[in-house]
């Protein structure tokens, strides 16, 4: 097969031939030509008009052949349109004033979602800058055409974008596994700014967003979304808070005992922490030697136990009677970071319920914020925020591509 047959095989463009395939060891060119007593198309209003000119020859970097750089070589026409005047065709396998061709933007923004931009940009030749061209083009093209009409689950999370407490808000739908938008920093403005770029069609209907006790992210559902939306709270952000808690009391009861007994807690943090069916046999002497010292660590260890219960109820009124008497027991324990916590739970009440008529959780979304910081590291870092969400819609979004070519390159 030669040079000529392939290139017609993977470029099929309607009303265009190509003319002849030149080049050398260096370069490629591909000439392309009208098909005769074809008319131009009006690049504004797409329709055909009558020939005016024809401009000198231009070149579009094409995908490689056998690892050559390819160029395609076309003289464009001009058109005389009646409605907007005069302008230049319609080109197919190009896009506005670019130099590259749809078929290697399609190229260059599919390996942008397996390697860094950088690596690319040096694989291909070009500069960083067109990689990033080519996958916002693919971005942008993906927004507008990516179906939300039956979004209903969303789960809302923040990830550290870098050192100094810098983070950004992503917004899931849990549903379909994707990420539908993100934004700077974790206040009311940073989740607002969310709902913003999905659109008032999402605002303006009922949802159910699992969520953390976050109060900014808590206060803009409350006032700036559908009043039937339902918040569920996550249920591992929940047991993270009880963690945290049950390793306070530990913490105090240690440096209590210090002075008098300093070996009796010495490494036992994580006996506490661990579930039990996690613990090893020697995990499990331990823990069963010191349940006997009736020590605070303790209480606290079987008050975390006994709210595991609450999500293996089928029945909601069930949970709220266990609630209510988890509540008082943690209220009356003596120790206060279970009496925070209980008090943190029960103003939240509602939201934790919710869970049993929409069992949801960020599960899901815990999982994407890790593939979100792959992405991240794979570039290590962005300098700016415009650029990460590029990179996290491209790679998380499970956007539309759009048909650049009929052939498939890669």
């Amino acid at each position: 097969m030669q040079v000529k047959s392939i290139v017609n095989k993977t470029m099929k463009f309607k009303c265009f031939v190509v003319k002849k395939v030149s080049g050398s060891e260096e370069s490629i060119l591909i000439e392309i030509n009208p098909r005769k007593k074809s008319l131009p198309v009006c690049s504004v209003c797409g329709e055909k008009r009558s020939h005016y000119d024809t401009l000198s020859p231009r070149r579009w970097r094409h995908v490689n052949l056998w690892g050559i750089e390819t160029f395609i070589v076309y003289s464009p026409r001009r058109v005389k349109c009646p409605a907007c005047g005069i302008r230049v065709e319609r080109i197919p396998w190009s896009m506005g004033k670019s130099r590259l061709s749809l078929p290697l933007i399609s190229v260059l923004q599919t390996l942008a979602r397996h390697i860094s931009w950088d690596g690319v940009a040096r694989l291909y030749g070009v500069c960083w800058n067109t990689v990033r061209a080519a996958v916002q083009a693919s971005v942008e093209y993906g927004l507008a055409n990516r179906q939300i009409e039956g979004v209903v689950y969303i789960g809302v999370d923040e990830i550290a974008r870098r050192k100094g407490h810098r983070y950004v808000t992503n917004i899931y739908d849990l549903t379909d596994k994707r990420l539908l938008a993100t934004a700077p920093g974790r206040d009311e403005l940073s989740l607002y700014k969310c709902f913003q770029e999905i659109g008032k069609s999402l605002m303006s209907k009922p949802l159910v967003i699992c969520c953390d006790m976050w109060k900014p992210y808590l206060k803009t559902i409350r006032e700036d979304l559908h009043p039937d939306t339902v918040v569920v709270l996550d249920r591992f952000h929940i047991v993270r808070n009880l963690l945290a808690a049950v390793d306070e009391v530990r913490r105090e009861e240690y440096h209590d005992k210090k002075k008098s007994n300093p070996g009796l807690l010495k490494r036992t943090r994580y006996l506490w922490l661990k579930n039990p069916e996690n613990l090893k046999l020697a995990e499990k002497q331990r823990l069963s030697e010191l349940e006997k010292l009736n020590l605070k660590a303790s209480r606290a260890y079987l008050l975390k136990e006994s709210l595991r219960e609450l999500w293996e109820y089928k029945n909601k009124n069930q949970a709220v009677r266990f609630l209510d008497k988890w509540f008082w027991w943690a209220t009356h324990s003596r120790l206060k970071p279970m009496r925070n916590l209980a008090w943190s739970l029960k103003k939240h009440e509602e939201k934790i319920l919710n869970w049993f008529d929409h069992p949801v959780n960020n599960g899901l979304a815990e999982g994407l914020n890790g593939k979100a910081k792959a992405v991240m590291r794979r570039a290590y870092g962005y300098r700016t925020f415009d650029t990460l969400r590029l990179a996290l819609l491209h790679n998380l979004g499970n956007l539309p591509e759009p048909n650049y070519s009929t052939h498939r390159f890669l």
